[in-house]
């Protein structure tokens, strides 16, 4: 009875106490509008309380009633305040990536520009595409493949260095008498090929390009495959004249036996499979035990089989239909030397040029390749790198295509600063050696030397060091882009009117 006389008064205080409180910030809030109106509905529930819950009150209600307006100051200052500190979006310290809206809208934007292109061609010119007129780019003659017997005589060449390793691997040839057999042969793989075209009519200039790139991979695979042989020879006689000085020869032994068998070692690499492998596989490095994949995976090879149809017929499409007009549009301004007109059209040609080069470098560097490396089991799919996001010109020449970047690396710049030469030195050495090739792929089908591809490849030299020194990050990517936008262009069209002028004379040129 004492307990209730005790707590009836502090039962009354306490709640008219948390009335106050609840009232005096519903007395706050009533700016804004319905929180107001939920406090005060909270504050009558309180007071319509029976006695059953007036004990439960009693002790909760100074936790609730902090709680209370501890969460109507948060809600309080909240609304006062909207502002924190932050960047915008598009500012590269706001640490922001997800841009595939963008990305999505430039795709877009891109779609619409080429479908509005594509139909303005097709309004002026017709339907320019023509199946049977890309065979004929191949050979003139239904009885006379020059090109084709080309690529089947490339065997020789192989089955040379074959033979040349085996004598080298037993003794019979010293190693000076092998290396002067593998630079005649690999010597003889690139005149050869260009000895038969510079002389036969019948070979069309694609035909020729065709059988030169088949050449000029085996010789960089060729090459690569005698490096790699004479380095293991020269492990092999690092380790008999070690073993000879060492007492430990049987744990040598034992461990060897301990190997994986399913590994090659030199000379068990000698054999004409293991060549023959290395000529098909997509790399230009060779190596006596590549990475394998467990299986075929029939479903990605039907994905990069319908990949390499479809854009093959898509380039020859877009070549006919949207290149050949704009090629044969621009010989007029450049024989009259009408230097607006020539830019104009160097523009024009600009777009449909870099969307083709786009579009063959998916065809070959991922679908082909892929396609090839998934039917021989080949291991290392690493082809090309992220060129896209170059922010100098060299990291391009790095990344875009990985398999003659490890050629040049392994089999040519590391060699030579073994050597002594300087980094400087060697990379020019390397662009020197890129615009040979270039050069090569390109004048000798058609039979004519004017070096636009020589210079085009040897002007990445200043503009590397243009673009590694003065632009960096987005500048530096933007300028990369324009250079493989614009450069090509220009060697495109240098090319065919010096084609035109010299095999059809100015009235084929105009």
């Amino acid at each position: 009875m004492s307990d209730r006389v005790e707590k009836g008064p502090t039962t009354r205080k306490r709640r008219s106490s948390i009335s106050g409180a609840a009232f005096a910030n519903a007395t706050l809030k009533q700016a804004n509008g319905k929180f107001a109106v939920s406090k005060n509905n909270k504050v009558s529930n309180l007071k319509q309380d029976g006695n059953s819950s007036s004990k439960e009150n009693v002790y909760e209600s100074p936790v609730t009633a902090a709680e209370d307006r501890g969460k109507n100051e948060i809600l309080y200052f909240g609304k006062l305040s909207c502002h924190k500190l932050q960047e915008s979006l598009l500012s590269s310290a706001s640490g922001y990536s997800n841009y595939r809206g963008i990305l999505n809208w430039c795709v877009v934007m891109l779609v619409l520009s080429n479908a509005r292109l594509f139909l303005e061609n097709l309004l002026n010119y017709g339907i320019l595409v023509d199946p049977i007129q890309v065979i004929s780019l191949f050979w003139q003659d239904p009885y006379s493949w020059p090109s084709a017997c080309l690529v089947i005589v490339s065997n020789v060449f192989i089955l040379a260095t074959l033979y040349t390793e085996r004598r080298l691997s037993v003794g019979t040839f010293s190693e000076q008498f092998g290396t002067t057999v593998h630079c005649v042969n690999l010597t003889t793989i690139l005149c050869f090929p260009m000895i038969t075209i510079l002389m036969l009519d019948s070979v069309t200039p694609v035909g020729g390009a065709f059988a030169l790139g088949v050449y000029t991979i085996l010789f960089l695979k060729l090459y690569s495959y005698k490096d790699v042989n004479k380095w293991c020879r020269g492990i092999q006689h690092a380790k008999a004249r070690t073993l000879s000085r060492s007492i430990s020869c049987p744990a040598v032994q034992r461990s060897s036996r301990g190997e994986r068998q399913d590994k090659v070692s030199y000379p068990g690499n000698l054999t004409l499979r293991d060549l023959y492998y290395f000529a098909f596989a997509p790399t230009l490095c060779y190596e006596l035990n590549f990475p394998r994949s467990p299986r075929i995976r029939k479903s990605f090879l039907l994905r990069r089989l319908f990949e390499m149809l479809f854009f093959m017929q898509l380039l020859v499409g877009l070549i006919q239909q949207w290149m050949v007009p704009s090629i044969q549009n621009s010989m007029k301004p450049f024989q009259d030397m009408d230097f607006s007109r020539m830019i104009e059209r160097l523009l024009k040609l600009a777009v449909p040029n870099h969307f083709i080069w786009l579009i063959f470098f998916y065809w070959f560097f991922h679908s082909s390749m892929n396609f090839v490396a998934e039917l021989m089991q080949f291991g290392d799919r690493e082809f090309y790198r992220d060129w896209w996001n170059s922010e100098t010109v060299t990291y391009f020449w790095q990344n875009w295509n990985i398999p003659v970047h490890k050629w040049c690396l392994r089999h040519f710049y590391k060699p030579m600063l073994k050597r002594g030469v300087s980094k400087l030195m060697g990379q020019a050495a390397v662009f020197l050696v890129s615009a040979f090739f270039h050069e090569y792929l390109v004048s000798i089908p058609l039979k004519m030397f004017r070096l636009w591809a020589f210079m085009g490849m040897m002007a990445q030299l200043p503009l590397a060091w243009f673009v590694g020194r003065f632009l960096r990050g987005t500048y530096g990517n933007a300028a990369v882009w324009i250079s493989l936008i614009i450069g090509q262009p220009i060697a495109v069209l240098m090319y065919v009117h010096d084609y035109y002028v010299l095999n059809f004379g100015e009235t084929g040129a105009a």
